[in-house]
């Protein structure tokens, strides 16, 4: 069994070179990595609290007083990522660890974490206005995503850069907020909701479609009989109905669009364990008396990744997708920041407004194209037939 495993991440370091040797996932790559960073990052890089400030002579940073929970938790996430990257140990020990310190800060973070409850978001603004700081450093973009700017009286649609007393970069929204500042923290919404919807059906489509490819037989025609069942039912309506009967929620969205997409996934797991099966290694682990969660997930399933990887790329930008579709339609999250919803508001007023549809359509599109870029790479990196270096 030691001998194996140097081979596996050979192979696996194959696929990957394989994969991003080609320039369309190298660039879809890039912009998912500029995304994740955005929505790490973002208070940061968008808000009306300053970075920094200094009155009388003593210095402060508001923005770390209004950081919220999912703040802190993103960041942490990030920064116990980084280094799991490039640490030489299994995917699975891997996968435990970052769980682990994801669940470890989240009950921290909503424990202790507490940012005030009654938000101004002008008050910095006017104390500056009226010289009471010796100096300010503000974010790059200076306005938080729900900042309407109320104190200005004359806030609403703006096109890009259309005052010079303030800039907006990509324009403002009917309320006035901040467009670049939104779509920044919007990108938390689409990368969270792609990623976690995907993680549950992966986890879902692996357990199932692992055991109807090795047991097969009875198991297997009722594995396939309940895989039809939700293949036939349809994401959009359902989400409509559970929006229409218990409100709009990220998490329930979540968890609908990762239970109604599992099928696919399990069909992959499904074939390639019927052909795994009888191979010399799976039989040897049987023959040592290995436990059934050990044959399946430590030595099969490691085999048999290929193609659930690439139908996991194609399905995180499926879940953008249906996010998007629902916030457009009006029924997404209330108040939050929504690349959907700020698209919805280019067709809302009298007039067509350009930068509502530009900008935000544009996002949806570059993502869910790198997504697809990087699906099709490692597809035919891990398909023989179609690698052009197989």
């Amino acid at each position: 069994m030691s001998e194996s495993r140097p081979q596996r991440q050979s192979y696996w370091r194959r696929i990957l070179r394989q994969t991003f040797v080609r320039w369309g996932a190298r660039l879809g790559l890039l912009w998912v990595a500029i995304l994740a960073l955005m929505g790490v990052f973002a208070p940061f890089l968008a808000s009306s609290f300053p970075l920094l400030l200094s009155q009388g002579g003593m210095m402060s940073s508001p923005v770390l007083d209004y950081l919220q929970p999912v703040d802190v938790l993103f960041l942490v996430g990030f920064l116990t990522l980084l280094p799991l990257l490039f640490w030489q140990t299994g995917l699975l020990r891997k996968l435990l660890i970052f769980l682990s310190a994801l669940g470890v800060t989240a009950m921290l973070a909503y424990t202790f974490v507490a940012p005030p409850k009654l938000v101004i978001y002008e008050q910095f603004r006017v104390a500056e206005t009226e010289g009471r700081y010796d100096w300010v450093l503000y974010a790059p973009v200076p306005y938080s995503p729900k900042d309407y700017q109320r104190e200005r009286g004359d806030t609403g649609l703006e096109a890009p850069l259309s005052k010079d007393s303030r800039r907006h970069w990509f324009g403002t929204e009917q309320n006035g907020a901040d467009v670049l500042s939104r779509m920044i923290h919007a990108s938390r919404i689409a990368l969270g909701i792609g990623f976690v919807a995907t993680g549950i059906a992966m986890i879902l489509g692996i357990i199932i479609g692992g055991l109807m490819g090795y047991f097969s037989g009875v198991v297997d025609i009722l594995g396939m009989r309940l895989v039809e069942i939700f293949e036939a039912v349809p994401t959009l309506f359902l989400l409509l109905t559970f929006v229409a009967f218990f409100g709009r929620s990220l998490y329930i969205m979540m968890v609908i669009i990762g239970i109604t997409s599992w099928p696919g996934y399990a069909r992959y797991v499904r074939a390639e364990f019927l052909r795994l099966r009888k191979q010399d290694f799976v039989q040897a682990a049987e023959a040592a008396g290995l436990p059934l969660p050990s044959i399946l997930f430590r030595h099969m399933l490691p085999n048999g990744m290929g193609p659930v990887l690439v139908a996991a790329s194609f399905g995180v930008a499926s879940a953008i997708l249906a996010e998007t579709t629902l916030s457009f339609l009006g029924l997404g999250l209330v108040d939050d920041p929504s690349w959907g919803e700020m698209l919805n508001q280019a067709v809302q007023s009298s007039s067509f407004n350009w930068w509502m549809a530009t900008f935000p359509g544009g996002a949806i599109f570059l993502t869910v194209f790198a997504y697809n870029l990087i699906g099709e790479s490692l597809r035919d990196a891990i398909d023989p037939y179609l690698s052009k270096s197989g």
